[in-house]
């Protein structure tokens, strides 16, 4: 990998500055869209059925298109794939207005504008996260995750009250105008900046030619398998968005048959989950995660297990407890992703970085309807405190067992398998 992004210039932090600028107003306009339909698929169809597709429409373009996508973003100008990718959503969303205003509008054109909102975000993550590596120093990296992570805790926590007020006050298509109107300048920023390209290896066997698509996913694939620290260390990433996911998603039953609660305390685990997701951003965006960054990312795998844990052992009568603990696991997982994601653009090479965060995002999508899969039944013949337990078990031991993974360890000083 080239150094020389240490070397960065304060130009290339600015305009990177720029970018992130119009992609935040972008992500709050996206999440405020995202919980109005939900809602009014919810309100509109009463059907759990419809929600249940509705979020495996919202999956399958990662799952399936992830892969190929990664690979044309290495091939592409990733400048250009971000403006076309939101310009596109932004369109089918004015499309989608127009059939509100129009009184048309049917369950499966919420499906499309599903569909092809996440199958640009297909293209759209990794070409942010690879153009960032270039354009950031690397010792800033975990700040930089820690700030995306922290605008991110922040929409979790003020977009559902400012989307009911919206569905309140404003018909569909004026909400769906909002986000429009917020992807504007998520375009308009990128007219007027420069993203360095980085330069292509030549594939071996491919004589000088220009490889295929198919050619360069299959690099990606060998890229990532032959680094036996990056998959050891792609999968417990993997394994643990698993196990957490699938606990997340229980929660309801806990607050209804352990604790006995309602909607209240429900609200109030997901309010906790939030805070220590600010909390968390802001922590990591300031500290930046120290100088073995692997050790920190470990040590609070390690320790989120243990707050995991602590959740599914909380007795009935100390629900306080199980807010701090939740809390906690918010806090930490915060950390652990942006560490994680900061190591990743560190140690991976600018032109492989399309595939190999395609790949691993690709992973864990396939992972969350696996884990929901597996956590069901589970927690129908041993309560849902079990999966907790059992999560948290797992994740311990995968934090605490890395340490002694020399390949996992060393996972920073090699820029290659």
């Amino acid at each position: 990998m080239n150094d020389s992004n240490s070397a960065q210039p304060t130009q290339s932090m600015r305009s990177f500055l720029v970018i992130w600028t119009g992609q935040a107003f972008s992500l709050l306009g996206s999440h405020l869209v995202q919980f109005a339909l939900v809602w009014w698929l919810t309100v509109t169809t009463g059907s759990a059925t419809v929600l249940a597709f509705a979020s495996l429409v919202a999956l399958l373009p990662q799952i399936l298109i992830g892969p190929f996508a990664g690979a044309l973003v290495d091939r592409w100008n990733r400048r250009m794939v971000m403006m076309v990718a939101d310009s596109a959503i932004a369109l089918v969303t004015v499309l989608l207005a127009v059939l509100y205003g129009l009184g048309v509008v049917q369950v499966w054109h919420i499906y499309v504008l599903l569909f092809i909102r996440a199958l640009g975000g297909a293209f759209h993550w990794p070409a942010m996260q690879a153009s960032t590596t270039l354009l950031v120093p690397r010792e800033h990296l975990s700040r930089v995750g820690g700030l995306n992570l922290t605008l991110s805790g922040l929409a979790n926590i003020l977009i559902p009250p400012l989307g009911a007020l919206a569905l309140e006050a404003l018909p569909m298509q004026a909400i769906l105008a909002i986000d429009v109107v917020t992807a504007v300048p998520a375009v308009a920023a990128l007219f007027f900046v420069s993203i360095p390209q980085p330069v292509r290896q030549e594939i071996a066997g491919t004589s000088g030619t220009k490889p295929s698509v198919l050619a360069d996913m299959r690099e990606g694939f060998r890229f990532v398998w032959n680094w036996k620290g990056l998959m050891l260390f792609s999968v417990i990433g993997t394994l643990s968005n698993l196990l957490g996911r699938a606990a997340a998603s229980l929660s309801p039953i806990v607050v209804i048959e352990h604790f006995a609660g309602g909607a209240l305390e429900l609200g109030l685990l997901q309010s906790a989950v939030g805070v220590g997701a600010v909390l968390g951003g802001v922590t990591l965006g300031v500290w930046g995660g120290g100088k073995r960054r692997i050790m920190t990312a470990m040590l609070a795998l390690a320790l989120d297990g243990i707050a995991i844990t602590v959740f599914g052992l909380t007795p009935t009568s100390a629900f306080p407890l199980a807010v701090v603990a939740i809390s906690m696991v918010g806090f930490l997982e915060t950390m652990l992703m942006g560490i994680n994601g900061a190591i990743f653009q560190a140690v991976v090479p600018p032109e492989m970085q399309g595939r190999v965060f395609s790949l691993l995002i690709s992973a864990a999508q396939v992972a969350t309807p696996l884990g929901l899969a597996i956590a069901g039944p589970v927690a129908d013949v041993l309560g849902a405190q079990s999966w907790w337990l059992i999560a948290g078990t797992v994740i311990t031991a995968m934090g605490v067992g890395a340490f002694f993974v020399p390949a996992i360890m060393q996972i920073e000083n090699r820029t290659s398998p």
